[in-house]
């Protein structure tokens, strides 16, 4: 589905009916991650809505600057579009800052909130310094440097030995991304903020998911989260890497159901 939303076509999935649950995808993915997750919860009775970030997917691409702000209030927009006062959602990665962002400004609107596979602290100068290198190298040479980079960072070891159709399909994902995207979205990630001193205000239902071989964001940052929310819950995905949801999907989906049902 297409709409026009904070003056950018941002595409979507909109499927099931019964509480809302949105789901943000990560860096440099689409929402084209989710298919499992739509297909399980969707028959639990629950709305999902996926969308494509702006820059990733079939969205639009604009210049940038880029921002969490941003990417949060194009969230909030497409909510009023679709006429939802509040949802529980999920991020993944970078989807995962883009929920930080949405506790701090828009609280009101979240029934409850996943951290999936991601962290509440910034990046150190060592990390700040090399996501510029990639938005550098991404606009000068194209996304499949993107593609190359991340490729081995998604996934747990096994998945790549053992799942080569799976990598190959996440891998067309990203290098069919726009360059303006991807370098946008490494910088909004570049300047995101530390959260880890507000997660003790973020008084809200919440579910943090690690993944046990997580080489992007181990499983302790998940730990990290749970330990900062009050009453937050934990769930480590064994056997699978930073692309949980799609190397473990069952395993996933019976830690996000439970938490949903829960509510």
């Amino acid at each position: 589905m297409r709409a026009v939303i904070n003056g950018i076509t941002m595409a979507y999935d909109d499927h099931g009916s019964g509480p809302a649950v949105v789901l943000i995808h990560g860096f440099p993915l689409c929402r084209r991650m989710w298919h499992p997750q739509i297909q399980a919860l969707t028959g639990a009775g629950f709305r999902v809505i996926a969308p494509d970030l702006r820059g990733f997917g079939e969205s639009d691409a604009p210049e940038g600057p880029y921002s969490m702000e941003l990417f949060a209030d194009d969230v909030v927009e497409l909510l009023d579009h679709l006429g939802i006062d509040g949802a529980v959602v999920g991020g993944m990665s970078m989807g995962g800052y883009v929920l930080l962002n949405l506790l701090e400004r828009y609280r009101q609107r979240l029934r409850g909130a996943v951290f999936i596979t991601t962290r509440a602290t910034a990046d150190d100068e060592a990390g700040r310094t090399r996501r510029l290198q990639l938005a550098q190298e991404v606009l000068r040479l194209g996304p499949q440097v993107v593609a190359d980079a991340f490729r081995t960072l998604l996934f747990a070891e096994s998945s790549l030995a053992e799942r080569p159709k799976l990598v190959a399909e996440v891998s067309r994902w990203m290098a069919a991304t726009d360059s303006r995207g991807l370098a946008g979205g490494l910088l909004a990630m570049r300047e995101r903020r530390d959260y880890t001193p507000l997660l003790g205000g973020f008084a809200i239902p919440a579910l943090a998911i690690g993944a046990a071989e997580d080489r992007a964001a181990p499983p302790e940052t998940a730990r990290a989260i749970a330990a900062g929310i009050a009453g937050c819950r934990l769930c480590i995905v064994p056997e699978a890497g930073h692309l949980a949801n799609l190397e473990q999907p069952g395993a996933f989906n019976d830690c996000l159901l439970e938490f949903l049902k829960s509510l």
